[in-house]
């Protein structure tokens, strides 16, 4: 995992940092429309910073930001980290962004005849979170090792508390039942652009946020 990073000098720079920077980079989908909502604010998006409160600052933002998951398997590679300060507090931001992709495989796909290190790297992501493992077939992997890194990261920068948040652009909040399955089985109710919270283990607070993006940048 690099520990060196540079400032962007615009959207388009982001564009090399994808797992495949010429599959992913197109206009109306969620990388590219990310890279020009983030790049044309002046520090938070809008409709981000208003989950947050009135005081939200942005402090750094990293694209395509990779997380090791401490096992040997693949890092998780976040479309954005960010770190928030807001309440006088500072927020370890996991930032997912989506159009009408999916959240990725079901666990009962990515988990079947699972090998030791998928049964390793599930205990680990269901400890962390704070949820029952094997969790329930219909959720998405993708939710498990976002929230995860979002922890790690508040892990490592000592912040106050987490957040994975999804910076949606689908104007009829496309897979927001997804996501909504994921924190039903946290024991939390999903609200759209409104964060809701629990407790972690290790006394942080992890917040969870929907916001509802500028569609104007599906076409930048």
């Amino acid at each position: 995992m690099r520990k060196i990073y540079i400032p962007t000098s615009g959207a388009a720079s982001w564009q090399s940092l994808l797992a495949d920077p010429e599959k992913h980079w197109r206009m109306g989908y969620s990388a590219r429309t990310l890279a020009h909502c983030w790049e044309a604010s002046d520090g938070l998006p809008t409709e981000v910073a208003a989950l947050f409160g009135s005081d939200a600052e942005l402090l750094i933002a990293i694209p395509e930001h990779k997380v090791s998951l401490r096992d040997t398997g693949r890092e998780s590679q976040t479309d954005l980290f960010a770190l928030i300060k807001a309440n006088d507090r500072t927020i370890a931001v996991a930032v997912e962004g989506k159009v009408n992709e999916t959240f990725g495989p079901l666990i009962k796909d990515w988990f079947a005849e699972p090998s030791p290190g998928k049964q390793q790297r599930l205990q680990f992501l269901c400890d962390l979170i704070g949820i029952g493992c094997p969790p329930p077939d219909h959720l998405h992997y993708q939710l498990f090792h976002r929230t995860a890194s979002a922890i790690l990261e508040a892990e490592r920068f000592k912040t106050d508390d987490a957040a994975m948040i999804v910076h949606s652009f689908s104007a009829e909040n496309k897979w927001f039942d997804a996501y909504a399955a994921f924190l039903h089985a946290l024991g939390l109710t999903a609200d759209c652009e409104r964060l809701v919270s629990k407790r972690l283990a290790n006394g942080r607070v992890l917040y969870f946020g929907w916001a509802k993006g500028d569609p104007k940048f599906l076409i930048a």
